[in-house]
């Protein structure tokens, strides 16, 4: 209440405590705008009080006070903290541990920079703060849980639909800082909702966020006229802990892997199902779903198999005992014995080691299990010991030469292990990485921290040869981006065809990750891949006939595997175009989302 936008002065701070036990609240932060001021109003009343009565000095109404005081203290947790304004206006939340003393947190805000003389003001404005980055490492290092604040509104760090350098946008919601995303549609079941967009499933944020919602209350009760300033308790969250409500137990729930021990609370009686809302999202790169884990027809194949794919691609989850079909889930018969199954099957057919999470949800009355599949640290992982899996969007596939390849050259970089290439491996793998690198430059398109850092490892790892390095770039290689515009972040496209002994090879681009495998028949290529060959060969485009907008056109599109695909086509100043095969709605940016039809719009 210390926050100069605080629209109801006159509110005690009991009529905000009551307020909380009125709404249910088992937990509330002070978090008041560049000031801790508020945190130390009600302290400072409840010590007059405590020394009040030990100086037994407690007038009636002063003892009714301190009592009300102490119940409600001992029924809600109070936490301190604040929202920080950085550079640029982004607000961050910090909150802290209910011990934390005024002094310690004043001190945060003037290592973030906060002026001293603006300390008690509670202004949004408060000057050149600390930048983004550094004000998470600050908090998190002082022992905080750092928030986004409404990261998808006014001043939040997601900046949906605002043109912010797209390198800004990864770094300001991908920090390893930073703890959750706190959003203001967090119960919307649009395709364009922020919790799904920040699942882990789009190339350039690979990161799934923790998201969270509040009220942001500025205000005790909701603004009858304006349905938008919401009162305390007006949106909520509920987070599921292990043992006694406490600061340590909620900061363990936002370190966890764990993305169904919160949820927005429903006041109504249907409670909130995470299991029907992933199989409403359906199979993709990070989650996939098995009716069964029995021998019998290898579906406990099936389900090892996944396991195995997400380790060696991002992570994910895998659930066993319900489909996507319509309809209540299938469910497991006995979830205890079938845990203790599949963990000793995980153990004993998955290397190198991994570690996974097996536990049972509830769904619609059926328990469902869910194996919660970190990213490998020590990849590839093999299935009886030789079958390397991928995760390629929503099918776990067998990783080809090229892949396995790129993948223990990863795994390598990224541990440190660098080893020195074959003069034109490094060659290439340099050439790749400059492309690469040239097409977020120049248009501004979302990248990675992860992919730029694997980009410049490995160009350190290459070896100079700049007669290598000259030569002829592969077919489409100019597809990276020209005129500002990059190509989609999800799909294929079919880079260069080569013919020996009467069989035709292809090189196979993957927009997502930009890897390239060679050597690719028609009767090897997977499913995705079989395709954007067949319309490579078969429906050839013709500048002629394409409509285009600029220099961008949709050449096709249909429903496949439960989603809408999408076949783009890009041409160039020197009229060469390139198709891009099998692109879904997570990777499209303008220009090409103007394209998509029906729920994909959205």
């Amino acid at each position: 209440m210390a926050s100069a936008d605080w629209k109801e002065p006159g509110a005690t701070w009991l009529d905000w405590l009551y307020k909380c036990e009125q709404r249910g609240l088992d937990v509330v932060a002070i978090t008041d705008h560049n000031t801790v001021a508020g945190i130390a109003s009600l302290r400072a009343e409840i010590e007059r009080l405590q020394w009040l009565e030990i100086e037994n000095r407690l007038r009636p109404n002063e003892r009714r006070q301190l009592d009300e005081y102490r119940r409600l203290g001992e029924k809600i947790l109070v936490l301190p903290g604040f929202e920080f304004t950085a550079t640029f206006g982004f607000h961050i939340i910090g909150l802290f541990p209910p011990e934390t003393s005024v002094r310690q947190l004043e001190h945060i805000l003037l290592d973030l920079n906060v002026p001293p003389d603006r300390l008690d003001g509670g202004s949004t404005e408060v000057g050149a703060t600390a930048d983004v980055l550094t004000a998470y490492r600050i908090i998190h290092a002082a022992g905080g849980i750092v928030i986004a604040a409404h990261a998808n509104s006014t001043h939040g760090v997601a900046m949906r639909d605002f043109p912010f350098g797209g390198q800004t946008k990864i770094s300001y919601t991908q920090d390893a800082h930073l703890h959750a995303l706190e959003v203001t549609d967090l119960g919307s079941r649009s395709t364009r909702a922020t919790a799904r967009f920040f699942n882990g499933s789009k190339p350039e944020y690979p990161r799934r966020m923790h998201c969270i919602q509040g009220s942001d209350a500025h205000r005790i009760n909701r603004d009858l006229n304006d349905k938008n300033r919401l009162g305390i308790g007006d949106r909520v969250t509920e987070i599921q802990l292990t043992g006694p409500v406490s600061f340590t137990a909620i900061k363990k729930v936002f370190e966890s892997n764990d993305f169904a021990q919160t949820r927005p609370l429903r006041r109504r009686k249907e409670p909130f199902d995470h299991v029907t809302e992933a199989r409403q999202q359906g199979p993709s790169i990070i989650q996939s779903f098995h009716e069964r884990a029995t021998r019998q027809g290898g579906r406990l194949y099936a389900v090892l198999s996944d396991v195995v794919a997400f380790a060696n691609t991002q992570g994910g989850t895998v659930y066993v005992g319900a489909s996507t079909h319509a309809g209540p889930p299938r469910g497991v018969d006995d979830p205890d014995e079938m845990i203790v199954m599949l963990r000793e099957e995980i153990e004993s057919k998955v290397v190198p080691p991994l570690a996974v999470e097996i536990d049972s949800l509830e769904s619609q009355g059926q328990n469902v299990l869910r194996i919660q599949v970190p990213p490998g640290i020590e990849r590839p992982y093999c299935l009886d010991d030789s079958r390397i899996y991928l995760r390629q969007e929503s099918d776990s596939v067998l990783a080809v030469r090229d892949e396995i390849v790129q993948l223990v050259r990863r795994s390598l970089l990224e541990s440190g292990d660098i080893i020195e290439a074959p003069q034109h491996e490094a060659a290439a793998e340099r050439s790749t990485s400059k492309r690469k690198r040239g097409s977020r430059r120049s248009t501004g398109a979302d990248k990675s921290a992860e992919a730029a850092q694997e980009d410049e490892l490995a160009e350190a790892a290459a070896t100079p040869d700049s007669s290598v390095e000259q030569a002829e770039e592969e077919p489409g290689a100019q597809a990276n981006g020209v005129d500002g515009v990059a190509p989609p972040t999800i799909g294929v496209q079919v880079v260069e065809v080569k013919e020996r002994g009467g069989t035709r090879y292809y090189t196979i681009r993957d927009l997502r990750n930009g890897s390239t495998v060679q050597n690719v028949t028609l009767k090897s290529a997977r499913r995705l891949w079989r395709y954007a060959i067949s319309q490579h060969e078969q429906n050839p485009p013709d500048a002629q006939k394409i409509e285009w907008q600029d220099d961008v056109a949709l050449l096709r599109s249909e429903k496949r595997a439960g989603k809408r695909r999408y076949d783009f086509v890009q041409r160039f100043p020197d009229s060469s175009m390139a198709v891009y095969y099998g692109v879904t709605e997570e990777g499209c940016d303008e220009p090409w989302r103007s394209f998509l039809v029906g729920a994909d719009a959205e």
